[in-house]
C-alpha cells in the first residue's frame, strides 16, 4: 500500500465490509455498508489518508475496531 498512514486495505463485496489497517499503530478498523463504488473511489484516491478523513468518514459508516494497541 502506497500510503504513509495505511498499511493495508481489504474489501468483502458480498458483505460490503471495508477493513483498514493503520500504521504505525497496527490498529484495524472494519467499516460496514461500504458499496463497491465507494471502495473503488477510495482505492483511486491520490492520498488514501486525506480521502479517508475528508470524504469517507463524513459518510458516517458504522464501524468496529477489530484490533487496537490502545489500552
Amino acid at each position: 500500500m502506497d500510503s504513509t498512514g495505511i498499511v493495508s486495505i481489504g474489501y468483502q463485496p458480498r458483505q460490503a465490509i471495508l477493513e483498514i489497517e493503520f500504521r504505525p499503530s497496527g490498529d484495524i478498523y472494519r467499516y460496514f455498508g461500504v458499496s463497491a463504488a465507494e471502495y473503488a473511489e477510495f482505492l483511486a484516491a491520490e492520498s488514501k489518508g486525506t480521502y479517508l478523513n475528508t470524504v469517507f468518514k463524513s459518510k458516517g459508516h458504522r464501524y468496529k475496531i477489530v484490533k487496537t494497541t490502545r489500552r
